[in-house]
């Protein structure tokens, strides 16, 4: 039985048995018998099918993206009302960020780590571009998550 807890609380189990491949010397379930070459080499193609198997749902539990941890900054004032990368007019009173990399639209959960407090935004521009700094939360939402006053805050985002 594979178990794996991830960061973001998901468990996955499977019920596949790998010792084979580790540990041949050991009693596993897919251990051929000693007569039988093609039972071998079928037994091989099992445990591969298997294990590639395993390898694609675990990226599909956990998504394309882990939580990425670091600095998060604000912005506003000056951005007001101005386009963002989506096409769409910045506000700075709406729960919006900037991120890198995450597609635009993607709705995203950020912790503050110093409080646990956390909040859902929505990725509608690009940024930040300040070495440290993983996402560029609007004036509303630096306030709600309580990272406004000091300017910057250690956060961690997760996709939804």
């Amino acid at each position: 039985m594979l178990l794996m807890h991830f960061r973001n609380g998901c468990t996955w189990k499977a019920s596949v048995h790998f010792r084979f491949i580790f540990s041949p010397h050991r009693q596993s379930l897919f251990r051929p018998s000693k007569t039988s070459v093609s039972s071998l080499r079928l037994n091989r193609k099992i445990v591969l099918v298997a294990a590639a198997l395993v390898t694609g749902l675990m990226t599909s539990v956990t998504g394309a993206m882990a939580d990425q941890c670091g600095g998060a900054s604000w912005y506003g004032p000056g951005f007001h009302g101005k386009k963002t990368a989506s096409g769409e007019r910045f506000n700075e009173n709406a729960m919006t960020a900037a991120h890198k990399t995450l597609p635009l639209g993607t709705v995203v959960k950020v912790t503050n780590q110093r409080t646990g407090k956390s909040i859902k935004v929505t990725i509608n521009d690009r940024g930040p571009f300040a070495k440290g700094r993983i996402i560029d939360l609007s004036k509303a939402a630096a306030a709600k998550l309580g990272t406004k006053n000091a300017g910057v805050g250690k956060v961690c985002v997760a996709k939804l």
